[in-house]
């Protein structure tokens, strides 16, 4: 009897080196396939910040929050199902897919630096608290759609280091990834967001030299959004050209991956050491960009002349704007032209002022006539 409870006893400890073993493997695995994605990772902590620019404080981190969730949504519903089947079943789809994402990713980035340069992108914004509940549910939906595409390609270059893992394992593998990667990203995004508070805070304490941090943390709050701004940029030009590049490699096209990586070789040959290594990276991702610009740039420009792209709802609005400008311009000449209607006795005029009519003998301050005013 105490044999077999000895024997039971060690093979449940058997089975629990093998589980924590197994959990070691998983956290390493999710660790390394994490590290390949982090390019996308710091595109998301850049780009996220700038839905909540104009945002009232009150409203900054239930935002992030709504967007966090949709965030781990996209990535366990959505995403996860559907690569590991294809993981599975059709491999060879999962280039095209993480393909399109990449020309995503450079559409997005040329067409910031295109409403940058040409002032198409400038306009006033209204604060989302000031318009409702309606603008903030749009703001958030947008936020969430283009989460999508960067979770995507988070969990498929993450899939892509766990490919040879069985079925389970890459399930696990990428779950601690989606959940670990969305905690990290949308905590460094609220930690962010809330800086200039924390300055304030920090700003109405007794000690000088905490006083000093704060307004240091207070004025450097508006450099700091502009900085994550281009780095939220770049990281799009960046990460999307290299996934276009290695895609273009795998499916063929080798002529444009050799050339990049031949000169990243020569780079980090002509230097020693860690920093010849690092000099290669940054060659490497400075041709990366240059081919994210110069493929996003096509895409913005066919997405601009096509008739149910930007520029022909900019022709749209443009042209429904000078139709209500024409009318507006009309209706005041008619107004000009026609004999002023008396006002009822006693109702009040226009700008809630006193009561007009015909018995109230006084011009108007201007010498033209009230209507026309």
């Amino acid at each position: 009897m105490s044999g077999g409870l000895m024997a039971l006893l060690d093979d449940v400890a058997a089975l629990a080196r093998v589980t924590a073993a197994s959990v070691d493997d998983i956290g390493a695995a999710a660790g390394r396939a994490s590290m390949k994605a982090a390019g996308v990772v710091v595109d998301d902590t850049a780009v996220t910040p700038q839905y909540v620019q104009d945002v009232s404080p009150a409203r900054e981190l239930p935002i992030i929050w709504r967007i966090t969730k949709g965030s781990l949504r996209n990535k366990l519903i959505f995403i996860l199902p559907v690569i590991l089947l294809l993981s599975q079943f059709a491999p060879w789809l999962l280039t095209p897919i993480l393909m399109l994402g990449g020309s995503y990713l450079c559409f997005e980035g040329a067409e910031k630096i295109w409403a940058k340069v040409s002032g198409h992108g400038a306009k006033t914004k209204t604060p989302v608290v000031q318009k409702g509940k309606d603008a903030e549910d749009t703001m958030v939906g947008g936020a969430v759609r283009t989460d999508l595409i960067l979770s995507a390609e988070i969990m498929v270059i993450s899939l892509n280091e766990v490919a040879g893992e069985p079925l389970l394992s890459r399930a696990a593998i990428l779950l601690v990834v989606a959940i670990g990667i969305t905690v990290l990203v949308y905590g460094v995004v609220a930690l962010i967001i809330r800086m200039d508070d924390f300055g304030l805070h920090l700003a109405g304490r007794s000690s000088p030299t905490v006083q000093k941090i704060g307004h240091g943390l207070v004025k450097g709050m508006p450099g700091l959004l502009a900085v994550i701004s281009v780095v939220g940029t770049a990281a799009m030009l960046w990460v999307g050209g290299h996934i276009v590049l290695v895609g273009l490699d795998e499916l063929g096209w080798t002529a444009p991956y050799e050339a990049v990586h031949h000169v990243e070789v020569l780079v980090h040959d002509a230097v020693p050491g860690a920093l010849g290594a690092a000099l290669a990276w940054l060659t490497n991702t400075f041709f990366s960009a240059v081919l994210g610009l110069a493929w996003g740039a096509v895409l913005v420009l066919v997405w601009e002349l096509l008739p149910f792209g930007k520029g022909g709802h900019e022709a749209e609005h443009a042209a429904h704007g000078a139709h209500e400008a024409q009318g507006e311009h009309h209706g005041k000449h008619s107004a000009a032209a026609s004999p002023a209607a008396p006002s009822p006795a006693g109702s009040p005029g226009e700008d809630g002022g006193a009561p007009g009519g015909p018995s109230d003998p006084t011009p108007p301050a201007d010498g033209g006539s009230t209507a026309a005013r």
